[in-house]
């Protein structure tokens, strides 16, 4: 069920709140709204329309901010030669050599986007997918843009362009003197595959993959590798967001732990041990590290439209946000069922004052059967703990 607008007492921001929900706090003046009850009645706004509503709403701020910003970041005095991107279909302006964010800040956030432009699979809405990720940090939660390293095929400098190696320069740089305090997130929006596992390591025989725009000629990014980069090294107070939009990204971090919800409607989950028979190390240095991924490992995820209408997004990506951004103070369990309620939802059709109307069928059956997973290097209680970047 669509959540609904409702104006703030204190600040009157326009505030998306659950139906379920009977206050709300501003996450800006933290002032407590009281919550009008949903109307099962159909008296609310059309939830079709209320979601294309906020998504093209959003992607509007996306194109006249963050767009700015990306201009000028990439508008760098002097040039230099820019290799040939030929096979991408994208051939770069030349820029002067790739130097990364200062890496002292609190937060920071690495965002990779990948089209694979004029392959037979190509990808729509990845890149969409990277610009509501960093309007999202940015505008929502405060996170500076210098500390946000953006990587996609749109991007100048070529050292952007999300490469394999580029993609291991990037997690390299995430993690790079994090301290005490530091949140540290990691947003990939892409295909991901399996490969055979070949150490033992792994319970269903099969390594988790990220594929980089030049995987056909480099291979792909491993879980062991992802895993060795951004999770072991993390140190005591830091904690790591991964939010994969992704095939077969279940434990593409190969962490400890995969939190296995029940398909019943209580609630009810257990923490499924995923540490390698080897008894090789797969935690962190103290540190907390967290994946939120956008299917189980047998599974796909999709390309799609069915949240907004017309706009192409990866359907966890956008659950993602809107559940994240719709109700501030939500715990790690109440942000996986809403993700994972949005994508049925968007499955099986909302039903609205009867019938699915043949419009709402045509629009919302996308044939998703993707469920996004919680994997996590250390166990806790999901409905007691908050969700906070």
């Amino acid at each position: 069920m669509a959540g609904r607008k409702m104006k703030c007492n204190g600040c009157g921001m326009q505030l998306v709140v659950p139906p379920e929900a009977r206050t709300m706090r501003c996450p800006w003046c933290q002032a407590v709204t009281p919550v009008k009850p949903y109307d099962p009645y159909g008296r609310t706004e059309d939830p079709v329309r209320q979601a294309a509503t906020w998504m093209k709403g959003l992607l509007s701020n996306v194109s006249n901010k963050i767009d700015t910003i990306a201009t000028q970041i990439n508008s760098y005095p002097g040039t230099t030669t820019a290799p040939s991107y030929a096979n991408y279909a994208y051939n770069p302006p030349v820029s002067r050599p790739f130097s990364f964010p200062s890496v002292h800040g609190r937060r920071r956030a690495v965002l990779c986007g990948l089209c694979y432009r004029t392959k037979r699979y190509e990808l729509k809405g990845s890149i969409n997918d990277v610009h509501c990720m960093k309007y999202f940090l940015m505008e929502k939660l405060g996170f500076p843009n210098d500390t946000i390293l953006i990587l996609t095929e749109n991007e100048r400098d070529p050292y952007r362009i999300p490469t394999k190696q580029n993609i291991r320069m990037a997690l390299q740089w995430l993690v790079q003197g994090c301290r005490s305090g530091d949140s540290l997130v990691f947003h990939y929006s892409g295909h991901g595959s399996q490969q055979p596992n070949i150490n033992g390591d792994e319970i269903d025989g099969y390594d988790e993959t990220l594929c980089p725009l030049d995987y056909e000629t480099e291979g792909m990014i491993v879980d062991d590798e992802i895993n060795a980069t951004i999770v072991r090294p993390l140190p005591k107070g830091v904690t790591l967001h991964a939010i994969i939009d992704a095939c077969h990204s279940g434990t593409v971090l190969d962490l400890p732990y995969l939190c296995r919800m029940t398909r019943d409607q209580n609630g009810r989950y257990l923490w499924e041990n995923h540490s390698p028979r080897s008894g090789a190390y797969k935690g962190t240095s103290g540190g907390l590290a967290v994946s939120f991924s956008a299917c189980d490992d047998h599974q796909t995820s999709a390309d799609t439209s069915a949240f907004s209408g017309d706009t192409m997004t990866g359907a966890m990506t956008y659950s993602f946000i809107h559940a994240a951004q719709s109700a501030p103070g939500l715990t790690y369990g109440n942000l996986l069922n809403a993700m994972r309620l949005a994508i049925r939802e968007a499955n099986i059709g909302i039903r609205c004052n009867g019938p699915i109307s043949s419009l709402l069928r045509k629009v919302f059956f996308t044939g998703l059967s993707q469920e996004p997973q919680l994997s996590s290097a250390e166990k806790f209680d999901i409905y007691t703990k908050q969700f906070v970047l």
